[in-house]
């Protein structure tokens, strides 16, 4: 009895982890914070871009080749000096962030982002800090997942055409990804011409040896264009096949492995922080906290950060706080009431930081790590309000000219419609 007890349950967890790509919704919000976060950051210094990453930096051009020769890691600004690639380059990674936070061409627009990170990273290694490494990480990791499922372009896209084929509005298919469920997907030029621009790219790089010294790199990029191809002649050609759902059972597969990598990496990160403060004597006394709020370069509001430093209890009670809750979260996480309230506080800790210390990016980039671990109950509630706060929106700006007209009854139906939204 026992015995076929444990093969029912581990049938049933095998078809679990094949049959759907399991954090939808989470892997949705790290998509979306990953790529907002660097698309702010991108944004904020782009006057600066030049100084940064560019041929005003201090280190230079070569001194950058010289050292991504040595370490092996991949930068397309290596390709040329001039400051047209340089411009070029950085226009893609900003616009690579924004249509990846949208989810358009999902897939793809994740391999471009990757490949900005890195190139960008790479250039001037030594301007990067904690939430640079958590970016760099979480963009290889992208590439990696099915995060275009829920609020995205492809979704909504996924969701039109699958009303069209069936005629049935609203089923809980409509938010497949293109080609998902067996559907035939319709006619994408964009992609198309998308896949076959970046395929000449990729010869040509790979011809030239310009994707870095290691062989991981170009292997991923060739297994990503291919299998890309490969599942867009299936989906085409043989839609219902055996060879369609081995596609999807790897995708799956893919996805929910990178999923517990991305959960690990949270866990790794706060253990290794939790445990090195406990080394630290200011951490063991309860004073850590008050050094850098006297620090002029972490006191964007200094009147704050005195009124802060000034109160021995806050101090003491927050430096305490942080090391039992970076400590303790990994131990939470089965039991999901106590790893709920600590998320919130860990999130609650990352926004002090952004207010206090000055680093709202590298708050952002952890607030979006720590996403991974919220309740799906959540993240739908908090898709349903955006989609009333929208549909209230939308409904309010028809409202106006109908309100002029005196078109009572118009407005009336006009409020009460509904459009597409963001979680179909």
């Amino acid at each position: 009895m026992s015995t076929a007890f444990l093969g029912r349950k581990l049938a049933s967890g095998v078809q679990r982890i094949t049959s759907s790509a399991l954090g939808r919704y989470q892997s949705a919000v790290i998509r979306i914070g990953f790529s907002a976060t660097y698309l702010l950051f991108l944004l904020r210094e782009l006057p600066h871009r030049h100084e940064m990453y560019g041929p005003d930096a201090p280190w230079r051009w070569d001194m950058a080749k010289q050292l991504i020769s040595g370490n092996e890691s991949l930068s397309v600004l290596m390709w040329s000096d001039s400051t047209a690639w340089f411009e070029i380059v950085y226009a893609v990674v900003l616009l690579s962030a924004a249509l990846l936070m949208v989810g358009w061409h999902t897939r793809a627009m994740s391999v471009l982002f990757m490949v900005g990170v890195l190139s960008l990273q790479n250039r001037s290694i030594f301007l990067g800090d904690g939430g640079d490494n958590v970016v760099h990480l979480m963009a290889i990791y992208l590439v990696l997942t099915r995060c275009g499922q829920v609020w995205s372009l492809d979704a909504r896209r996924a969701a039109r055409a699958h009303r069209t084929e069936s005629g049935a509005v609203g089923e809980s298919k409509s938010e497949q990804e293109p080609g998902a469920g067996g559907a035939r997907p319709a006619s994408n030029v964009a992609g198309t011409i998308l896949w076959l621009v970046l395929g000449l790219v990729l010869v040509v790089a790979t011809a030239t040896d310009g994707l870095g010294g290691t062989w991981w790199l170009p292997t991923l990029f060739w297994v990503l264009w291919i299998g890309h191809g490969v599942w867009w002649a299936v989906n085409r050609y043989a839609p219902r096949s055996e060879p369609r759902t081995l596609l999807d059972v790897l995708a799956n597969l893919a996805h929910n492995a990178t999923l517990v990598v991305i959960m690990a990496e949270v866990c790794l990160i706060y253990a290794t922080a939790g445990w090195y403060k406990i080394q630290g004597s200011r951490w063991q006394d309860g004073t850590a906290l008050y050094y850098p709020l006297r620090l002029d370069s972490f006191t964007p509001w200094p009147a704050l950060s005195d009124l802060l430093a000034s109160n021995g209890v806050m101090v003491m009670v927050l430096t305490y706080g942080t090391v039992i809750v970076q400590v303790a979260f990994p131990f939470t996480l089965f039991n999901r009431r106590v790893k709920n309230v600590l998320l919130v506080a860990m999130m609650c800790e990352h926004a002090g930081i952004a207010l206090l210390l000055g680093l709202p990016f590298f708050s952002m980039a952890m607030i979006a790590a720590d996403s991974v671990f919220l309740p799906t109950v959540f993240l739908v509630w908090l898709g349903g309000r955006v989609t009333v706060g929208r549909q209230l929106l939308f409904s309010r700006t028809a409202r106006v000219p109908e309100q002029q007209r005196g078109g009572e009854e118009e407005v009336a139906q006009h409020s009460g419609s509904s459009g597409h939204t963001l979680v179909g």
